[in-house]
């Protein structure tokens, strides 16, 4: 039997812990431990991005990163974009709005690029857009509404002044 390791870490603002295999993957994690499905899991090599989520804000491909590397961290998944009352977050809208997908299956993975994106650069040209969801792949879109989505995310950020766009984080009176 595989010794299991407690791996203790923030998950869109809420403490969670789990007891694991050394080689659990944090996708695996967060999908079968925590029930936290939004995070996709496409190729398994780190190649299409489906299983992107943010890593103390910073994009991570959660299929290659083992979870116990992930302890004393904090994660945001794609369900932890949105506020707490589920108001989808200005890049959730600008998907919708601009019809940023289609299968759906990559857009987890692309909603967490794009909010890292637009926190480090809130006004990006194309060439900044292309190559900052250059690591993330669709096979349905074509990618023009994914470029169109993450200019209007912008301006919606612009818009709500910029506080939308980060991750929700739980309250003391929710936790």
């Amino acid at each position: 039997m595989e010794e299991g390791f407690e791996v203790a870490l923030t998950v869109n603002g809420t403490h969670r812990a789990a007891r694991v295999p050394a080689r659990r993957l944090l996708s695996d994690l967060l999908r079968h431990d925590l029930g936290l499905t939004g995070t996709h899991v496409g190729c398994e090599h780190g190649v299409c991005g489906c299983c992107t989520v943010l890593l103390d804000g910073e994009p991570v491909r959660s299929c290659l990163m083992f979870a116990v590397t992930a302890s004393g961290h904090e994660v945001t998944t794609v369900e932890g974009l949105a506020a707490p009352d589920g108001t989808p977050s200005p890049v959730q809208r600008a998907f919708r709005e601009c019809h940023g997908l289609q299968c759906g299956f990559c857009t987890p993975g692309f909603l967490c690029t794009v909010t890292a994106l637009l926190r480090e650069t809130p006004h990006p040209t194309d060439d900044q857009v292309l190559e900052g969801i250059s690591g993330n792949l669709c096979r349905c879109t074509g990618y023009q509404n994914i470029v169109k989505s993450v200019h209007r995310a912008a301006d919606l950020l612009d818009e709500s002044g910029g506080g939308e766009g980060a991750p929700r984080r739980e309250t003391a009176e929710e936790a």
